[in-house]
């Protein structure tokens, strides 16, 4: 029957399940404290890595993370005023990466990820948005053997888990992407994965092709949620709205909103940086690229060409620190010797990450008048289509294609 859903939350996933509900018939009023896509949405590489299976905490990562942080130019940083906020969730994901739960939480990771590009195909065919996709690839190149090697673990997930890869040479690197410099030996490409030429036009898009369907978008700041006896209510400064259902998307400011609800989630966040760079620059390259020796990503979009950086934990109040990102830029010009490195914008946002690298979707443990679709971490982009789907499922009561208990909100009652 047709429902009165809420969705707080306008980045992708949020707006995935507006689309998704609408389609169903629902009756879907989308909310956010800014315009759509102001957040974390906004600011990826714009990679659908089809098949995914790679946990962030992986075997050794405590030892890597201690390393790369005596290093000036390290990709992770933990600002010294966050690290005592920080620590639970630092413990909860060191135990994630013990190799019995890494094989787990890769499970889990594909089972989302397998469907990714088709998910999307299924949300937005007949669209416009679909021009916004190419089939292009996810291309990781190195220049040394030892890095390549540090890999292994990684491509040995990829085997079990049936994702499909190449193992590329120098000479197959360059036919891909000539406009490399030759100094890469290496390359992981996984071909079935999309590029999106602009994340944040996606997005925007999404949320206009909803209201030009009938859906209703409120700009509001969410104070509250009240789980009535008949009904859900959505507080705001100045103005409260009703629902049958509410679906907390909210990305890193999801949290709170769930421990109102008597949800206690170790949610955190990965603060992500990028720098948009010359226009002239997009052409240079087919596809998004990682750097695998200075862990970058350079991704060409319609706007330019984007690169993207660091996990910074520093929380979400400490004002941002650009110099890290910009002191790769010799990398950058070492990699693409034709690059022009006049930068256009620079942007920070906050990843919202959990330990085992799994997003919370599903019902609150404390009320079937409320799900949650938040906690995508690096993934945003890939699963967006996926968790819109995933939810519409739920909301309709028909049986999802993957068993969701895995990520579930009470998941993380014990160490």
């Amino acid at each position: 029957m047709p429902t009165k859903i809420i969705i707080i939350g306008a980045g992708v996933i949020g707006a995935a399940s507006a689309l998704a509900l609408q389609k169903d018939g629902h009756d879907v009023l989308l909310l956010d404290k800014e315009s759509p896509c102001a957040g974390a949405s906004a600011g990826t590489a714009g990679v659908v890595i089809n098949g995914s299976c790679d946990p962030t905490a992986m075997p050794g990562i405590i030892f890597s993370a201690f390393r790369m942080l005596t290093q000036a130019d390290s990709p992770l940083s933990v600002h010294p005023a966050y690290l005592h906020r920080i620590m639970p969730w630092l413990i909860r994901f060191i135990l994630q990466s013990r190799q019995s739960k890494v094989l787990e939480n890769a499970k889990h990771l594909h089972a989302l990820s397998q469907s990714a590009a088709s998910s999307w195909k299924q949300l937005i065919s007949h669209t416009d948005l679909s021009s916004l996709f190419k089939e292009a690839g996810w291309l990781k190149v190195y220049e040394s053997k030892k890095s390549f090697d540090h890999t292994k673990y990684s491509r040995e997930l990829l085997d079990k888990m049936g994702s499909k890869y190449e193992c590329l040479n120098a000479s197959q690197i360059q036919d891909l992407e000539p406009n490399l410099a030759p100094i890469f030996n290496h390359g992981l490409y996984q071909r079935d994965s999309l590029r999106i030429t602009n994340p944040e036009k996606l997005v925007k898009g999404m949320v206009e092709l909803f209201v030009n369907h009938g859906g209703s978008y409120k700009q509001l700041a969410v104070k509250a949620i009240k789980n009535n006896d008949t009904d859900i209510e959505v507080v705001g400064d100045k103005s409260s709205v009703k629902a049958d259902k509410v679906i907390i998307a909210a990305g890193a400011w999801s949290r709170s909103l769930a421990k109102q609800l008597g949800d206690n989630i170790p949610l955190d966040t990965e603060r992500g940086y990028h720098l948009m760079l010359a226009e002239s620059n997009a052409a240079l390259l087919n596809r998004p690229v990682f750097n695998g020796e200075d862990s970058f990503v350079l991704s060409p979009m319609e706007t330019g060409l984007r690169m993207t950086a660091q996990v910074e934990l520093a929380g979400m109040d400490i004002k941002p620190d650009y110099s890290k990102i910009r002191s790769l830029l010799p990398s950058v010009k070492r990699m693409l010797p034709k690059f022009d490195n006049n930068e256009d914008s620079a942007w920070m946002g906050f990843r919202p990450s959990l330990p085992d690298s799994l997003p919370v979707l599903g019902f609150s443990n404390k009320s079937n008048k409320i799900l949650y679709a938040f906690g995508h971490q690096h993934l945003g982009m890939t699963l967006g289509a996926v968790s819109g789907l995933l939810i519409a499922d739920l909301v309709a009561d028909r049986k999802p294609p993957i068993d969701l208990s895995p990520y579930r909100a009470n998941r993380f009652t014990t160490l």
